[in-house]
């Protein structure tokens, strides 16, 4: 039998028991809903307890005491989750519903508080006290809070409109005070919390009160709320008004003959068109677009689109100009106070302006430095602009994938902007500025598009003079602006983006270049940032060196400006606490109106502060890089290469060890393909020509070959290390020691010849550093050479080799049985 049956087999079985209240009532809990006396209300139960208790009600005359839970979200709610004050009520009549839910509909009888809690396993019992409510029905003040209480319902019934008028008629029918409290109270939108609070008061009076402040906080609430709809329709009245008088305007403006529209906006934009002197196309498509923007309705979101593309159409430069600054000897002293060394991009600008001299304008004049982070790039780019007296505007392409960044996003897409040319073209305002596209070697592509491929029209001169912009949906002409490229990797640069832009390679810095830098620019600012360009401070250039070669590793100067400025930094500090710790200061400072960094200046404008190597070392603690000259022994099986970073030169130690096993290559050091390759290869054709190698014909046979790179964790790639792991295996075959002082690069093929390689001016400031003296590079290479300062080939001798057989009798040390090879000689560049 299920709990339904049972509930109507118990109120069959009860219908002849006394109607007298019983002490121990059921508990029936409420969710978001009170329960007053006098009051009838239909309640949906459906979890088990709530059953049980009904049940248990009906055997008791059909009596359950109802309260309201503190928290509605409980499930299953005990004693302690409702409010100890509710309505003694009784079941009226009970409905089965599907899904095994009762409808029981209950009547307030009186109020009531759980005197003593009952444990019961099904249900939750308790013992009732009955709260009988004493009045004084003659009561002055009582009179007057029902006449108070009552006018404000009355206003409350009519303000909300979810309640039927009739209730005020129900209301004023009833005389008993007690009953009025209740039936206003039941018919109040308000919280729990709120309503509760009258079952929990036991005079009448106070209830009265409180329900009056009830009804007076909803009442302010609906009236708040019928003001703000209030102002939002006449908002909407305001504006569908305007609208139609608009309208009205339009058509008799048209009926007239008379097309010229007096609205102050549209006269404005009006004004910027004819103003902004548009070539003839330019100024059809703007004024097709203003035309349709007098007839579209303000309301309308293609009014506010419009408008935009008119606004941006109309501030973009068509024909201001910069006027070039052709003093060729001006502009040569610009870039020589911006810059130390960078001869060669100098000398094209000059080459630029030479040609406008002569000619008076000039395109294709698309430059591309490339070169490692911080050796001036970016800032070489503004000194052009600063010489050539032109506007310089910079974006980065670094991470750009979309090619809508480029083209800009066509108008039927919501947010749709301009691109990034066509907004540095607002930005600059002529049509001749410098644009700087930085980190071009980084863009990437996705389903988006490719910017690069929209970059080809930016860049290529026989095209961006009617460069289209999606957004724009009309050419605008790019010829006169000077595009300046940058990029740290050569080869991550498109080809076809190569083919139009001119490369100029700015390599890294040799010492005595950076010590210049440091000496010229980077110090004299940064005495300015720390307030002591006033102060005679000395910087040994022996400090400056200490700085450079220990405790940076780079190709630029970025690092040794952030050192150079803790240097500097941790100065000031000292110099402030040694002034504040003189009383002079201090009685300076107390006495007179003057700024302490006067009375600082006072004190050490004539105290000469020297900074050397062992303040260097005080002040920046241990050095963070020290030169390998220790690891120059010769060694067999390990040979030194030669490596290009984006950073700069180092050298690559490759080790090669046989050991007995199977007969297979190991390669270790985290090597990407090619470097793989380039070690089969050189193995191929050490295995193919071992007899003219002076090496054993099984040299291989039950041996297994490792090599390893050193700094495991760091990416290794390219070709250029194949001549040194060949040379290091045949070392390791014929068990000979190679000279610690020689490094070589080169790429190997499998007959042994050696191939050019890039980078070579870093990779040989990389073996003046570690203390190598001879260096072997393929001789393809040689004519590279022929451009180097003589700084960097001193002190080196270069050997250049075509066949890997020209190098063997350079890099093993002299000894009777050393691989006795027949090989072409190989030319040699002695130091100077």
């Amino acid at each position: 039998m299920s709990i339904q049956d049972e509930v109507i087999s118990t109120i069959e079985k009860a219908e002849k028991k006394s109607s007298g209240i019983p002490k121990k009532l059921s508990v029936l809990p409420l969710r978001d809903i009170v329960i007053y006396p006098n009051m009838i209300f239909p309640v949906l139960i459906g979890r088990a307890n709530s059953l049980k208790a009904v049940a248990e009600s009906v055997e008791r005359d059909k009596f359950i005491f109802v309260s309201a839970q503190t928290d509605s979200s409980v499930d299953e709610p005990g004693l302690d989750d409702i409010y100890s004050n509710g309505s003694i009520a009784k079941i009226i009549q009970i409905l089965r519903l599907p899904n095994n839910l009762l409808k029981v509909l209950v009547e307030g009888v009186m109020q009531g508080r759980i005197k003593k809690k009952l444990k019961t396993v099904d249900f939750l019992e308790a013992e009732i006290e009955k709260v009988n409510i004493k009045y004084d029905a003659e009561d002055i003040e009582l009179k007057a809070l029902i006449r108070k209480s009552g006018d404000l319902f009355s206003n409350y019934v009519k303000s909300n409109h979810h309640l039927p008028p009739d209730i005020i008629g129900a209301y004023d029918n009833i005389d008993n005070p007690l009953r009025k409290l209740y039936y206003a109270a039941s018919n109040i939108h308000a919280k729990v919390m709120q309503k509760q609070i009258i079952l929990d008061q036991t005079d009448l009076k106070t209830q009265y009160f409180e329900l009056s402040g009830l009804i007076a906080s909803e009442l302010n609430l609906l009236q708040l709320e019928e003001e703000i709809g209030s102002k939002v329709h006449d908002s909407i009245q305001k504006t569908q008004k305007k609208y139609f008088i608009q309208e009205q305007i339009r058509a008799l403006q048209k009926e007239l003959g008379d097309e010229e529209d007096d609205s102050p906006e549209l006269s404005a934009i009006r004004a910027a068109i004819q103003k902004a002197d548009m070539p003839e196309h330019a100024l059809a498509k703007a004024m097709e677009e203003f035309d349709r923007l007098k007839k579209t309705p303000t309301m309308s979101p293609e009014f506010s689109v419009n408008r935009t593309f008119l606004e941006i159409l109309s501030s973009l430069p068509w024909h201001q100009k910069s006027q070039d600054i052709l003093d060729i000897r001006n502009v040569k002293r610009i870039l020589d106070e911006d810059h130390y060394n960078l001869e060669k991009p100098k000398e094209r600008i000059l080459e630029f302006i030479a040609v406008i001299n002569l000619s008076g304008a000039l395109r294709k004049q698309i430059l591309c430095f490339v070169g490692p982070p911080g050796v001036g790039k970016t800032s070489l780019a503004k000194s052009i602009a600063r010489a050539l007296g032109r506007k310089f505007v910079r974006f980065s392409l670094g991470g750009v994938r979309d090619e809508a960044e480029i083209r800009g996003h066509r108008r039927t897409y919501i947010g749709a902007m301009p691109g990034k040319i066509i907004q540095s073209m607002k930005k600059a305002g002529t049509v001749n500025p410098v644009i700087l596209l930085d980190e071009i070697d980084k863009m990437s592509m996705d389903f988006r598009g490719d910017p690069s491929s929209a970059l080809l029209e930016v860049l290529d001169p026989e095209q961006n003079i009617a460069f289209n912009d999606h957004y724009l949906e009309v050419d605008y002409d790019l010829s006169n602006v000077m595009f300046i490229t940058t990029a740290n990797v050569r080869y991550d640069i498109p080809l076809p983006l190569q083919d139009r832009m001119e490369i100029i390679e700015l390599s890294s810095y040799l010492d005595p270049d950076k010590l210049e830098i440091a000496k010229r620019h980077i110090l004299p600012r940064i005495k300015t940032d720390l307030g002591l360009d006033d102060l005679n401070i000395q910087i040994e250039d022996s400090a400056i060196l200490k700085i450079i070669r220990e405790y940076t590793r780079e190709a630029g100067v970025r690092n040794m400006e952030r050192e150079m400025s803790s240097v500097l930094r941790k100065l000031a500090k000292e110099i402030v606490d040694e002034a504040y710790s003189k009383e002079a200061l201090n009685e300076d400072y107390q006495e007179q109106d003057h700024h302490v960094q006067d009375n600082i200046k006072k004190l050490f404008k004539k105290k000469n502060i020297v900074i050397d190597e062992s303040k260097i070392e005080q002040y920046l603690k241990a050095p963070r890089f020290k030169n390998k000259k220790e690891d120059l022994d010769a060694k067999v099986g390990v040979a030194t290469g030669l490596a290009w970073t984006s950073v700069g030169g180092d050298i690559l130690p490759i080790e090669v060890t046989f050991m007995p096993g199977a007969e297979k290559l190991t390669l270790t050091g985290k090597l990407g393909d090619v470097m793989k390759e380039s070690a089969s290869a050189g193995l191929s054709y050490i295995r193919s020509n071992y007899a003219e190698l002076n090496i054993e014909e099984n040299f291989n046979k039950k041996k297994e070959i490792h090599i390893h790179i050193p700094e495991g964790a760091i990416p290794k790639d390219g070709p250029s290390a194949g001549i040194t792991m060949a040379i290091a295996l045949i070392s390791a075959a014929v068990n000979k020691p190679i000279r610690g002082d020689l490094a070589m690069t080169g790429e190997i093929t499998l007959r042994g010849n050696i191939l050019p390689i890039g980078g070579l001016k870093e990779k040989l400031l990389a073996a003046k550093r570690h203390g190598i003296k001879t260096v072997i590079i393929p001789h393809d290479n040689v004519r590279d050479i022929e451009d180097f300062k003589d700084e960097i080939k001193s002190g080196l001798e270069i050997i250049s080799v075509s066949h890997i057989k020209e190098a063997i009798p350079h890099v093993f040390l002299k000894s009777d049985d050393s691989p006795a090879i027949k090989s072409k000689t190989a030319k040699r560049t002695r130091p100077k």
